[in-house]
């Protein structure tokens, strides 16, 4: 039996929704007509078990293909479990580029700054906004690659920002180093396909469980 998920793309990321198939919900729905709450805990608990599957690795490949902390990985992906209800558990992912000060441990040098396998060129690490230094560059800089610095826009306000700002009254304007994601949408395609056997398999075994416990409640009686 198939399982009816799917992976539905946007501009900045894209979402999983995981889901039983029409054939698979009938069968569900015969042994439901016998053991309703059973039925409908094993199918909750097995779409949950099945997103803490999906996203532990996801994250994993994530990580390892495109060279960004683990830890990183798993803050861009948000479960949403099933609860009392409902029948569809979400896995969210977002796709924008990400700072390149998260992707590992930075390191400056003389000659710019490196991290996780990657290398600045006239870039310092430093904390221009918020708490925590990041990778930028002079705009002027003989060193600055547009490429190295993708999702940045031009902005002269002050405070929290992305991309493109000024230090200094815009005399010296700076661009942060960030790590385009967007090479990561082949894995969730091929995940979303694992994750319906995957889902399969759990709800066979948590249906089983739900059988056998009632079996043995009707000994008991």
């Amino acid at each position: 039996m198939s399982v009816g998920s799917y992976f539905k793309p946007s501009t900045g990321g894209g979402m999983i929704s995981l889901q039983a198939s029409s054939a698979d919900l009938q069968a569900f729905k015969d042994f439901a007509a016998v053991v309703p709450k059973a039925a409908a805990a094993a199918q909750r608990r097995a779409i949950n078990k099945t997103l803490g599957w999906l996203r532990t690795h996801i994250a994993r490949a994530v990580s390892r293909s495109e060279r960004v902390a683990l830890a990183a990985v798993r803050q861009r992906l948000r479960s949403y479990p099933v609860s009392n209800g409902a029948h569809v558990g979400k896995l969210w992912f977002g796709l924008n580029a990400i700072e390149a000060s998260r992707t590992g441990r930075a390191r400056q040098n003389r000659s710019g700054v490196s991290v996780a396998g990657r290398r600045f060129q006239g870039a310092f690490l430093k904390t221009v906004y918020g708490n925590s230094p990041d990778i930028w560059i002079r705009t002027a800089s003989k060193h600055f690659d547009a490429e190295d610095y993708p999702d940045s826009e031009v902005t002269r306000q002050v405070g929290a920002s992305s991309g493109w700002i000024a230090e200094n009254d815009n005399r010296f304007p700076l661009a942060k180093a960030k790590v385009s994601l967007e090479q990561a949408r082949p894995h969730f395609d091929s995940w979303t396909r694992k994750a319906d056997e995957r889902l399969l398999q759990i709800l066979q075994q948590e249906l089983n469980f739900e059988l056998q416990k009632y079996l043995k409640g009707n000994a008991r009686g």
